[in-house]
């Protein structure tokens, strides 16, 4: 699944995106920090692994694995 970064905070490694039909997901920190990125800029286009409860469990860019 995919989405545009909303928002992002540096500090906490955390923030939220908005999937292709508008819905609004937060990502918590250990999501991010599974993705092995430095920094996402608000507007990016990301992919987003979910776990079974839905929460987005790793955020990293479509090109990557």
């Amino acid at each position: 699944m995919q989405g545009t970064v909303a928002t992002f905070d540096a500090q906490t490694r955390s923030g939220t995106l908005l999937l292709d039909d508008g819905a609004e997901v937060p990502f918590p920190t250990a999501a991010f920090d599974a993705s092995g990125l430095r920094l996402l800029r608000l507007g990016q286009r990301v992919r987003i692994e979910r776990d079974e409860s839905g929460e987005v469990r790793r955020v990293t860019l479509p090109t990557f694995d």
